[in-house]
């Protein structure tokens, strides 16, 4: 099985506002980054959607090391919370909807057809690659609030 390192972040301007999100893939010596835009969305959305879009690169089944500065995707899989939301139809413990069940479905979907180890990283900080990903999702946002003064 192939190993494949890929870290994730996600950005926004406002909460909600215009956000960007950026992704590292790691295979070996290769490496593939990428980035998007997305105008009207969350953080929580954008650190999410960026685990989506990098494991959709995947195409063949792999062991995963992901790396994340979001504690709400990280612990979510790690602390067993999707589990929880799936087996209470996406409710909270008070009984509430899950916020972003759609992208925690399509996150449940990608996972289930990988072995992820899931990492927690300090964002902001000396982790090289993470800022990687932070600069790219930035980057995006920022384009558009350049476009939007313009």
């Amino acid at each position: 099985m192939k190993h494949v390192i890929i870290y994730t972040d996600g950005a926004c301007s406002g909460n909600p506002g215009p956000g960007g999100w950026g992704v590292l893939l790691i295979y070996g010596t290769y490496q593939k980054s990428m980035s998007g835009f997305v105008n009207n969305t969350t953080n929580n959305q954008m650190e999410m959607y960026a685990v989506i879009k990098a494991l959709e690169q995947l195409k063949e089944e792999c062991e995963v090391d992901l790396y994340s500065d979001s504690a709400y995707v990280v612990n979510a899989f790690t602390l067993g919370w999707v589990n929880e939301w799936q087996k209470h139809n996406w409710k909270t413990s008070n009984k509430e909807d899950v916020k972003n069940k759609e992208l925690w479905e399509k996150l449940v979907t990608l996972t289930n057809q990988h072995k992820i180890s899931w990492h927690k990283v300090k964002g902001h900080s000396d982790n090289e690659y993470n800022n990687t990903c932070d600069k790219l999702a930035r980057a995006e946002v920022d384009k558009y609030l350049k476009n939007m003064v313009s």
